[in-house]
């Protein structure tokens, strides 16, 4: 009799959505900016943004072939700097501005580890402006009002999961100024 009680107690949580298992869990708590399923770099794995909820996040669209490619140093520095302070840095490489990223996706990640040490997320290489960009990016653009315009673009987002800040490329993910507004937000 107490089997069949565990059994039906289960059954009614599973069929609820109560359930305890990580497949069941409800993205409902999930700040809109971060709702997002992407796959994840060289690989058939997804990820949903949900992941990364309370933290704050640095959400950066990088190029491996670009003029500003020697920032993967200073955001992988910034990275493990501040990882164990619900922080984390997601990159998205693209290939929107002249195509300065590797087409294959294995060159990419072998270029990240091998000349940067990347330890921080990268997922698929995608399109972040225009009507091709990734639903991230294009929910950024909505709430920001405008499209990165260069490689290495910065979005600060809080651990509420709402943009905060945007840096151009031309700011270093180390200047004083990426510190002060992360400081502020961990």
């Amino acid at each position: 009799m107490k089997l069949i009680k565990i059994i039906s107690l289960n059954l009614i949580l599973f069929f609820t959505g109560l359930g305890f298992s990580e497949s069941s869990k409800s993205t409902s708590d999930c700040p809109e900016l971060l709702d997002h399923e992407l796959r994840v770099l060289d690989s058939n794995k997804t990820e949903n943004l949900c992941k990364y909820k309370d933290k704050v996040i640095l959400a950066v669209n990088v190029a491996s072939r670009c003029g500003f490619t020697y920032q993967y140093e200073s955001l992988q520095a910034l990275y493990k700097e501040y990882a164990e302070k619900d922080f984390v840095i997601l990159g998205f490489p693209s290939r929107d501005f002249m195509f300065q990223e590797f087409s294959d996706e294995g060159d990419v990640k072998e270029f990240c580890s091998t000349n940067y040490g990347v330890s921080f997320p990268l997922f698929a290489t995608s399109s972040v402006t225009g009507s091709k960009a990734n639903s991230f990016y294009k929910q950024i653009f909505e709430l920001s009002g405008s499209e990165p315009s260069w490689n290495f673009t910065k979005y600060l987002i809080s651990k509420e999961g709402n943009l905060v800040n945007t840096f151009s490329s031309k700011v270093e993910p180390n200047s004083p100024e990426v510190i002060k507004n992360l400081e502020l937000l961990l």
